[in-house]
């Protein structure tokens, strides 16, 4: 029998089949961790047809974490009442882990709260649920109906994915960011390279980059259709957890016999800044082929690139010089920590004095919900995940998707501009 790979194992120790663990098998799972947000309130009016409905319970309110962070705080009377719904389901629930408007994105939070462990099996309520693949838990997004059903039986069905291999090696070079990578990556193979498969990330360039550097393309790789997306399994990780909960989990790491579809390698020793063009993140061009393109807002933000270390990179290209009048410049961190950080480091005040604002932790910019949208014809530079006709505003306005320091550069000049040279 040959080796497993990392989800292949995770799904191995989860199973609650007979089915044999290879690619193409689904199999019924037991869930160790569900998250929802907004999508809560869908899954509560389906509680409700259910009788008898006052008797009917969540599975585990121990495994099941809620907080707002799509339409948050309520922008309109609707989501006010949305989220008042889901407030009485919670209490009703008796769910422990509730986090209101107050903590931030999703993905940034969980891990900060010492929810994700290695070896987990996480489904959320929201596409870029892979992020977790860089702590080395299998963690994937899910439709409103699966959800349910989840949050009733703690349990799931999965496809067994087959698993592609990303050997990345070299040093990067100065202000290009593990964004770019992931962006190549949809440039050279597709925005459907990992459609339904699971993604290994290994090679000394991921195994020297930070764990925020790493959430990042966990994160980003659902754009590239990954089921999973998992980071090293390293020591990192294991220190990183140790500073946020006792809990104390063993990482799981793939076999050396275990079979890839397909391993992929990539020399980032001269990548160039990458930018996904309007409409699609695939639409990649390298940073000097757009110069002059420009931009009427900037973006830094996002459970994409919303964390400290994103922050701190922009900082630095920003301290001491202004944004012109021209652009808007819009800093959203991905929680109340990052924004903590940036108030105690005093990053907070090189963003405001060079021009910018910052908001509270949300998902609003990103996703066109509200703060930030953008009308006909206006450009936005952004370190969000997405740049779909009509995300961010208007149909006729354009994203483009750029790592935290081509954003910042962007903003000093009117227009997409090399980070590098600062």
């Amino acid at each position: 029998m040959s080796g497993k790979t990392i989800a292949e194992k995770i799904l191995m120790n989860h199973s609650l089949s007979e089915e044999d663990i290879i690619p193409g098998n689904i199999i019924d799972a037991k869930i160790d961790l569900i998250m929802s947000h907004f999508g809560t309130g869908k899954v509560l009016l389906d509680f409700r047809k259910i009788r008898p409905s006052k008797k009917r319970k969540v599975f585990d309110p121990e495994k099941i974490i809620i907080l707002f962070d799509h339409y948050n705080p309520a922008p309109t009377e609707k989501w006010a009442s949305v989220h008042d719904l889901i407030r009485k389901f919670v209490k009703k629930q008796d769910i422990k882990y509730f986090y209101d408007i107050k903590e931030g994105i999703c993905h940034q939070v969980l891990p900060e709260k010492g929810h994700i462990q290695p070896g987990m099996l996480i489904v959320g309520g929201d596409s870029h649920t892979t992020t977790y693949g860089a702590f080395n838990a299998a963690s994937c997004g899910i439709g409103s109906t699966d959800l349910f059903y989840a949050y009733v039986k703690g349990e799931l069905w999965f496809r067994i994915p087959e698993t592609i291999k990303f050997n990345i090696n070299g040093d990067l070079p100065h202000n290009v960011m593990s964004k770019d990578i992931v962006i190549k990556i949809a440039a050279d193979h597709s925005a459907a390279v990992a459609r339904y498969k699971s993604i290994e990330y290994v090679g000394t360039t991921m195994e020297k980059l930070s764990i925020e550097s790493r959430m990042t393309m966990s994160n980003f790789s659902l754009e590239l259709g990954a089921k999973f997306a998992f980071g090293v399994p390293d020591q990192k990780i294991i220190n990183w957890l140790n500073q946020r909960t006792e809990v104390r989990s063993q990482l799981v790491k793939p076999d050396d016999d275990a079979e890839y579809l397909k391993t992929y390698d990539m020399d980032v020793s001269e990548l160039e800044p990458q930018v996904s063009c309007p409409h699609t993140i695939d639409n990649v061009k390298p940073v000097s082929e757009l110069k002059g393109t420009k931009i009427n807002q900037a973006f830094l933000g996002s459970c994409t690139n919303g964390r400290f270390e994103d922050m701190k990179i922009a900082a630095k290209i920003l301290n001491g010089k202004q944004i012109p009048d021209s652009v808007r410049m819009i800093i959203t961190p991905a929680s109340q920590e990052v924004w903590l950080a940036l108030a105690n480091s005093g990053l907070a005040e090189i963003f405001i004095n060079a021009g910018a604002i910052i908001t509270n932790p949300n998902c609003g910019a990103c996703f066109g919900a509200h703060g930030g949208m953008l009308a006909p014809s206006e450009k936005c530079i952004s370190s969000s995940n997405r740049n779909f006709r009509g995300r961010m505003g208007s149909l006729a306005s354009e994203i483009y998707l750029a790592s935290p320091a081509t954003v910042a550069a962007s903003a000093l000049t009117g227009e997409i501009t090399d980070p590098r040279k600062y």
